[in-house]
C-alpha cells in the first residue's frame, strides 16, 4: 500500500522526512535525496546507519520500529507518539532517570545514539515514559572497544547535562552532577574548534529550526514518578492528530 503524505517535518540538504499514512496507521518516512553534488552519497549513507540501529533496537519500548525499505533511498519506520523534551509542559519527577535507563539499553545492544544533545531528538512519551528518535547518525558495535565506551560516555553525558539543565532552570539542586561523565577527548576538541565554525558559517544551513527551549520557559512541571517500564514492548500506536514536527 501507497504511504499517504500528511505533512512534511523535516527537509533539507540530505533529504526530507514525511509523517505518513499506511493503512490506517502513521508512520514516518525518511527520503534520502542530495540538494548538491556528493549530498546524497551521504545521506544514503545516514539512511543506512538509522536502519542498521533501528533494526538491532527492533521490540525495544521507546523506539522506533522498521516497517519497510525501498534501496538506500526511502525507510519506512513506525511513528513515536510523544512531545519533544524542549516543548513538553509536564515531566514525571523520575523522567531522566528512566531516560538514562533507555539509554544504557541501548548501550547493553551495542548501539550508540550519538546525537543526544538535541532536545528534539528526546521525547516524552504519551505515557510519560522516555523515547527516542532520529538515530541517522547512531553507530553499531558488535565489539565493545574504545570507541564503543567514549560514544557511549557522550550519550550519557548528555543525558546527564539535559537533568542538570532542567533541574537548575526548575530551582533545584542536581545531586549526579558532580558524577556525570566529562566530554571525551576529541568531544572537548570540536567544542573548543570545530563547534565554534559549525555555529558561524553552517548551523544556520543544517541546523535550522532545531527545536530548543528558549531559556526565559516557560518550564515544565514536575508530575508524579512513573518507576522503570518493562522493555519487551514497542513503541506504542499512533495518534489520531498528526504530531509536532520532529
Amino acid at each position: 500500500m501507497q504511504p499517504q503524505v500528511v505533512q512534511v517535518l523535516k527537509q533539507d540538504v540530505f533529504g526530507r522526512i514525511e509523517l505518513v499514512r499506511v493503512g490506517g496507521e502513521l508512520a514516518v518516512r525518511r527520503v534520502a535525496r542530495g540538494a548538491f553534488p556528493g549530498a546524497g552519497l551521504v545521506a544514503r549513507v545516514l539512511l543506512r546507519r538509522e536502519r542498521r540501529a533501528l533494526g538491532v533496537l527492533q521490540g525495544l519500548a521507546g523506539v522506533a520500529r522498521v516497517l519497510a525499505t525501498q534501496g538506500d533511498d526511502e525507510l519506512l519506520r513506525s511513528f513515536v507518539p510523544g512531545t519533544p523534551l524542549c516543548l513538553a509542559a509536564a515531566l514525571p519527577r523520575d523522567y531522566f532517570e528512566r531516560l538514562e535507563e533507555l539509554v544504557r539499553a541501548l548501550h547493553e545492544r551495542g548501539v550508540c545514539h550519538n546525537d543526544l544533545h538535541k532536545e528534539g531528538n528526546v521525547l516524552v512519551g504519551e505515557d510519560g515514559y522516555p523515547a527516542l528518535v532520529d538515530f541517522q547518525l547512531a553507530s553499531v558495535h558488535a565489539r565493545r572497544g574504545r570507541s564503543f565506551a567514549v560514544r557511549a560516555r557522550e550519550d550519557l553525558r548528555h543525558v546527564w547535562k539535559h537533568r542538570s539543565h532542567y533541574l537548575r532552570a526548575l530551582g533545584e539542586p542536581d545531586p549526579l552532577r558532580a558524577h556525570a561523565p566529562r566530554r571525551s577527548f576529541l568531544a572537548a576538541l570540536w567544542w573548543r574548534t570545530g563547534k565554534p565554525l559549525y555555529n558561524r558559517f553552517l548551523r544556520a544551513r543544517f541546523a535550522s529550526g532545531e527545536a530548543r527551549r528558549d531559556p526565559r520557559g516557560p518550564w515544565p512541571s514536575w508530575s508524579a514518578p512513573l518507576g522503570p517500564r518493562a522493555r519487551t514492548t514497542g513503541s506504542g500506536s499512533s495518534p489520531a492528530a498528526p504530531p509536532p514536527a520532529r
